[in-house]
């Protein structure tokens, strides 16, 4: 059934402001689930029209959105997730900022798009909670080496001329988050160690040289079990390790280079991958040797690398089987 209107809702920790683009009609409720509830039925009694043909748009806000995207996924209704940048610069010039301002936007941008949207679904249980660990992991890893960081310095500079209780505290500081990341990584492995699904993704991912389980474990969330990206090149670009052209008429002749848009985390954890298989794979070290030796740069190398490797992940999923090393049979 076609989509005739669209909700905006401007999502905030409190308050989630709603207008319905065709009807005119704007209101605020709190951000809860009972409230929530009360949203839905006020958009359909205001609109009149079924749940096929209402579609429901706001942006990403993380944590505050939670609640507001599994009810209306639970409700069976028609959503849309989009990042607020693409809803920024699809409105031109805008002045001002107001969340009643903003919902009417975003639904404005929700009703001019609603035809070439690929709809949301919210994520496995499964997925979201994996997705809370790994921010909790990442963030203690930050810390510790924050304090690892710090610790070596002072030592260098300070010597034996600061108190002990400086060092001593920081080393238990380390010690005790050390302890922590353990247990977390215990906890998220064994979580996908109970998903078969999860848990042969995982095998499949760490069978590519150069790809571990951090890797694994971001691809697998990132992607929601391979489901959200329907090629690799889809994900490179959200990755940031895409190249896109930088021309325009006669004038601009920019290099060819990706985009500062991306994930920063998946794009340093390739990185880190590109450089580890460099090292333990001996036909991506020859390749990227040849490419050296040829005088092309080693930044654009490593990206290849990053890409290749990429693409190998969404192989092995598809195909469903491991990771074959071919210039081990090679003559």
């Amino acid at each position: 059934m076609k989509t005739t209107e669209v909700v905006g809702i401007d999502v905030s920790k409190k308050t989630l402001d709603c207008h319905i683009h065709c009807s005119k009609v704007s209101e605020q409720f709190p951000n809860n689930p009972d409230a929530i509830a009360d949203l839905i039925c006020w958009a359909f009694e205001v609109t009149g029209l079924n749940r096929e043909e209402v579609l429901f748009v706001f942006e990403h806000t993380g944590l505050y959105s939670y609640h507001l995207l599994h009810l209306l996924s639970s409700e069976n209704c028609i959503l849309k997730i989009v990042p607020g940048l693409e809803i920024k610069r699809s409105l031109g010039i805008a002045r001002g900022k107001e969340d009643k301002v903003d919902a009417k936007r975003i639904a404005l941008y929700g009703y001019r798009t609603r035809e070439e949207m690929d709809f949301s679904q919210a994520p496995l249980p499964i997925i979201e909670e994996l997705r809370r660990m790994m921010s909790m992991r990442k963030r203690l890893v930050a810390q510790r080496a924050g304090y690892k960081a710090s610790l070596k310095e002072q030592r260098a500079i300070l010597g034996t001329v600061s108190d002990p209780l400086l060092f001593t505290v920081q080393e238990k500081m380390i010690e005790c988050l050390s302890i922590q990341i353990s247990a977390l990584e215990k906890k998220i492995d064994g979580m996908i160690v109970r998903e078969p699904d999860l848990n042969r993704m995982l095998k499949l991912l760490t069978s590519i040289r150069g790809i571990g389980k951090v890797t694994a474990r971001f691809l697998i969330v990132t992607t929601y079990g391979f489901t959200a990206f329907e090629t690799w090149r889809k994900y490179a670009s959200y990755c940031g390790i895409a190249p896109f052209p930088n021309q325009s008429g006669t004038s601009v002749r920019g290099k060819t280079k990706v985009s500062n848009l991306a994930n920063k985390d998946g794009k340093t954890l390739l990185t880190m991958c590109a450089m580890s298989a460099i090292q333990c794979d001996p036909e991506i070290r020859s390749y990227y040797t040849h490419r050296i030796e040829s005088g092309k740069s080693k930044m654009s190398t490593i990206n290849i690398i990053r890409n290749k490797l990429l693409s190998r992940a969404f192989a092995v999923i598809k195909r469903g089987s491991p990771y074959v090393d071919t210039m081990r049979y090679a003559a």
